[in-house]
């Protein structure tokens, strides 16, 4: 026996727009024993697999497109407004767990397009939440991951610039900074999840504690990439898992201090599974 020290950090798991989705999920599928859901209600496939194996039915685009006369639920990442059109026609009841913090960006990216300003949107591309953002503008906005995408030279002169709600601060105020040193006026919104860059400060704490960090997400998470890199710059004895499967023991020395932490989609059941395992080295 290694005699590990473990602890999972209080802080990681689950949002509050991903608990609010998988909680009307839920409730759902107690009652009907089945529920439609457009695209994976949360970016962790173990999460997934739990609440399919409830009757939880995934379902994409082109399959909503044949849809009638059923219930939908709407994930926390938030939809365009096409999907609405469809689900009047198709006679569909959307449970909307759009999460809030994204509803707002939406109608301030539509406020702005309205007034016709130039938006460019700082998110990942095809990402389920940046659909639902460039919906707002008639994909009509520019999404760019990398500010190496963008010819600095020929930007208009002034733009308004918005953000995924769980991309890096840091990142964002960088390439913010990089536009204006380049002479180009910025209406900049910083509309990142408070509760995602908290969770950036929590653990970059977090991460110095401990000998060794394992951090527990689905490899489809932005927040989980950009969280993992955190961990990582502040301690790299840091390790990406997906399940309790993937924890190597040769990782580990005897009397290691070990920290289990997670992204904004991580359940923290995952999390107790990998202390588990843990446990048995």
């Amino acid at each position: 026996m290694m005699n590990l020290q473990v602890h999972i950090d209080q802080h990681s798991g689950f949002c509050f727009g991903v608990v609010y989705a998988i909680e009307m999920a839920e409730e759902i599928l107690d009652e009907q024993g089945y529920l439609y859901c457009l695209g994976d209600i949360v970016h962790n496939d173990e999460e997934v697999n739990r609440l399919t194996a409830k009757g939880l039915k995934i379902i994409n685009h082109d399959e909503l497109h044949d849809l009638v006369n059923e219930k939908v639920l709407i994930r926390a990442h938030g939809e365009p407004p096409s999907t609405y059109e469809l689900s009047i026609k198709n006679n569909l009841t959307l449970i909307d767990a759009s999460c809030p913090v994204v509803l707002k960006l939406q109608n301030r990216i539509k406020n702005s397009f309205d007034k016709e300003e130039t938006i460019y949107i700082y998110g990942k591309h095809g990402h389920a939440e940046v659909v639902g953002l460039l919906g707002q503008t008639n994909n009509k906005a520019v999404v760019f991951q990398d500010i190496s995408e963008l010819d600095i030279e020929s930007l208009p002169k002034n733009l308004t610039l918005y953000s995924q709600t769980t991309k890096s601060t840091d990142k964002f105020y960088e390439i913010n900074e990089i536009l204006k040193d380049n002479g180009i006026t910025v209406n900049t919104n910083d509309t990142i999840c408070r509760q995602v860059s908290n969770r950036d400060k929590e653990l970059r704490a977090f991460a110095e504690k401990f000998d060794k960090i394992v951090f527990v997400s689905g490899t489809k998470s932005s927040n989980g990439k950009v969280l993992y890199n955190v961990c990582k710059e502040k301690n790299p004895n840091t390790y990406f898992v997906s399940n309790q499967d993937q924890v190597c023991p040769t990782w580990f020395s005897p009397n290691d201090t070990v920290g289990i932490c997670g992204a904004t989609s991580t359940p923290m059941w995952l999390m107790e599974q990998v202390k588990a395992k843990l446990d048995t080295f």
